[in-house]
């Protein structure tokens, strides 16, 4: 007799297509990155900390919901007190083996905070970033962004203090895109040593979806020598490091590895190349690339008819730093590009400084139309 499905199967790895909300996908990323760390035999743990505020108000809820499950797993979920303490934690995460004292190869750590709790722990984050990650550590950071001010004091959007404390980030468009992204995020924080930003706005975090949660789903490509070369001592967190030195890596090896590990693992992609004669081009990342692509449906273009119209789309999923090789690729033989994203504008400031110096550049219209 076939058992009964139970609440609690959304969260068993031998059992891939599961119906998750944003929250419950998290755990299942945390569960499965274990999973893969096993099967590649290491011996890791995982802590996750931050402080609760919508959009990411239940994850308490679904950890508590997966149950034994996590503990089974090394994974300790903690909530703190507050953000900035939570982000200092999971800074100390990524010390344990330093002196070759801890008990595990490496702890992955997951921060997660409203967009307010951003604010007030830029310190923390700031530090822990600039120390950086270790080797089979990694650390992703979970921004919770209330772009309608739905249940919040401040219209928040937290990409620019990410960006002023060097944090990359990326930009989930769904709640399969939010594990793909955190599997790639770890991984790209162990290999560059920094921590990782995975924007989270209501209409990801908070829908629901069948995803594919099998645990060996996303396979990690490290760049070759001839794509980016490690520099001595390598990118991870170390003893005794001075300041100066860390933001010197930072510029000039970090920001290459992460990059070079975008290019690598084909993170950002030209969806609708727009053919031979493309001469629009459309850049739109998240929630922002969903609005995008239910506006194209409602106009009856596909992929076929971009084709036909000359028009070319693009999906960077690392928003900061944009990833230029490709950029430029998708930008070849364009006259137009639209940058369609929400509040403040991330990407087409990238891009207008990108394209500068291409003899035939296209002009780029976001905030504004092409007249002003």
């Amino acid at each position: 007799m076939t058992p009964m499905p139970r609440l609690t199967d959304r969260f068993d790895l031998k059992k891939a297509d599961q119906l998750l909300n944003g929250m419950q996908a998290i755990v299942r990323l945390v569960l499965m990155q274990k999973a893969r760390d096993s099967a590649a035999g290491l011996n890791t743990a995982g802590f996750v900390t931050g402080y609760r505020g919508s959009p990411i108000a239940t994850l308490e809820a679904a950890f508590a919901l997966a149950g034994e499950r996590v503990q089974d797993a090394n994974i300790l979920f903690q909530p703190a007190i507050n953000e900035d303490l939570a982000a200092t934690a999971v800074w100390g995460s990524q010390q344990a083996e330093l002196r070759g004292e801890g008990k595990f190869d490496g702890v992955f750590g997951v921060w997660y905070g409203k967009g307010p709790g951003v604010d007030r722990s830029g310190d923390a984050l700031r530090h822990a970033n600039h120390a950086g990650t270790a080797k089979h550590g990694g650390v992703i950071a979970l921004m919770g962004d209330d772009h309608i001010c739905e249940s919040s004091t401040s219209a928040h959007q937290s990409e620019f203090a990410f960006v002023d404390a060097m944090i990359p980030i990326l930009n989930p468009s769904g709640v399969q895109d939010l594990i793909d992204l955190g599997i790639y995020g770890i991984a790209l924080s162990r290999y560059a040593g920094t921590w990782v930003g995975i924007k989270c706005v209501k209409d990801n975090v908070e829908s629901t979806a069948v995803v594919d949660g099998t645990p060996e789903r996303i396979e990690i490509t490290l760049p070759s020598d001839e794509q980016f070369r490690m520099p001595p001592g390598g990118l991870n967190i170390r003893l005794n490091d001075p300041p100066l030195a860390k933001e010197q890596r930072w510029h000039d090896y970090k920001r290459d590895a992460i990059h070079a590990f975008t290019r690598a693992n084909a993170i950002d992609r030209i969806v609708f190349d727009g053919g031979c004669s493309a001469r629009i081009g459309v850049i739109a990342s998240g929630k922002s690339y969903a609005d995008a692509r239910q506006a194209l449906e409602m106009l009856g273009i596909d992929e076929e008819r971009a084709s036909r119209l000359g028009l070319r789309l693009y999906k960077p999923a690392l928003v900061w730093p944009l990833e230029p090789q490709e950029l430029k690729r998708f930008a070849t033989g364009l006259q137009t590009i639209i940058v369609v994203e929400e509040k403040r504008a991330l990407i087409e400031a990238q891009v207008k400084e990108l394209l500068y110096d291409l003899e035939q550049r296209p002009r780029v219209i976001g905030k504004t139309d092409e007249t002003g």
